[in-house]
């Protein structure tokens, strides 16, 4: 009867622990300069370690979120907090942009303040994640999520690499040129909201705003009914989220974080194809003349470089190739893979440390029936 109860209270064990795999979010800056992530889960999901933190240069942080969680990241940047986390002086917004209004470093469950990049995911919906990079609500920072699945499929990259804020429109401009408006956000139109007489999808369609947010952008949310060519599945995955995508890592120390418990490691990768983010040229003549940057879907080479063209509007005026050189993979301690901007599919050398736990907890029981059983 005792061996019984103990069969059943690791077998029990193992259940709870194969039942919340969950995902890591490993956050990575690669700006110049301190980024503030904010985080806030949706209604009937709770709320992570943090809801928000500074991530200085070059330094990355790691989260974990149980299986079902969704919920929104974003950087906030230009942020004055004291050592307590509320602003030091002075009154209005903490951050420049992305403020969430609760005067600290933890947002506390405060959305975020237009204009902003949004990363949107929601976890184990029918065994799969949905992700996405939405410019909705504008744009303040350039972002990339890149998932690492522990089957055998490669999933897809999203996010916006190109600085929109120097492509923005001037009358969609906002914070000094820091950030740049939606146009749902200045005009306030239906049109540009898809709200009122324009609240369906057959109705609400692109605009010009919208486009030039897809064509630099072409894998994120441009408007609201963006959904087929920005929302992205994955099964088991863990993710990379990188502010400043765009902006090579002079740091070569793959732990850049000097605080973290993680141990660094020699990065190793091995490139086996897959989707990746170009940079491309967009030539735009409905006129004849004018010209400027794309971001396309590409696929890496052997070589390890990667092209992509741009998006091709309605009116199939635009139209762009380029290419460029994909940045090494590094493998983290705790099995995490932070990628370049060229993003095929790789293949770890090592298991994910991610199921440790798991692999330790069976082993472990093992070890203990088969000692209980033998001393019978």
């Amino acid at each position: 009867m005792e061996c019984t109860s103990c069969l059943i209270f690791f077998l029990s064990l193992l259940l709870m622990l194969r039942g919340v795999p969950g995902a890591t979010f490993t956050f990575l800056n690669k700006c110049e300069y301190s980024v503030w992530p904010g985080i806030l889960a949706n209604a009937g999901s709770p709320a992570l370690e943090t809801t928000g933190f500074e991530l200085t240069k070059d330094s990355w942080r790691s989260l974990e979120a149980p299986t079902g969680w969704s919920g929104r990241f974003w950087g906030r940047t230009g942020c004055s907090f004291n050592d307590e986390g509320s602003q030091g002086q002075g009154q209005g917004q903490r951050c420049r942009t992305g403020d969430c209004g609760s005067g600290q470093a933890e947002c506390n469950g405060a959305g975020a303040v237009p204009p902003v990049t949004l990363a949107e995911f929601t976890l184990g919906s029918g065994s799969q994640d949905f992700y996405d990079v939405s410019l909705v609500d504008g744009y303040n920072v350039g972002m990339l999520v890149e998932p690492k699945s522990s089957g055998a499929a490669t999933c897809a990259s999203t996010g916006c690499l190109t600085d929109l804020n120097q492509r923005c429109p001037a009358e969609l401009r906002a914070e000094g040129g820091g950030a740049c408006k939606s146009a749902c956000q200045q005009f306030g139109n239906p049109e540009y909201c898809c709200s009122g007489a324009y609240s369906t999808p057959s109705v609400c369609k692109p605009t010009l705003y919208s486009q030039i947010f897809k064509s630099a952008c072409p894998r994120s949310y441009s408007y609201a009914y963006d959904d087929a060519s920005s929302t992205f599945t994955c099964t088991a995955a863990d993710y990379t989220i990188t502010f400043c995508p765009s902006n090579p890592n002079p740091n070569p120390n793959p732990n850049p974080n000097p605080n973290s418990q993680k141990s660094s490691r020699d990065p190793t990768s091995s490139t086996t194809g897959g989707g990746g983010i170009g940079m491309g040229t967009t030539t735009t003549t409905p006129d004849g003349s004018s010209s400027s940057s794309s971001v396309g879907d590409g696929s890496t080479s052997s070589g390890g470089s990667w092209s992509g063209s741009g998006f091709v509007s309605e009116g199939g005026y635009e139209a762009g190739s380029g290419s460029g050189s994909e940045s090494e993979t590094v493998m983290l301690a705790d099995g995490s893979w932070i990628a370049g901007l060229a993003t095929g599919g790789t293949t770890p050398t090592t298991p994910p440390l991610s199921s440790l736990p798991l692999q330790l907890a069976a082993a472990t029981a093992l070890v203990i029936l088969t000692f209980i059983f033998t001393s019978q």
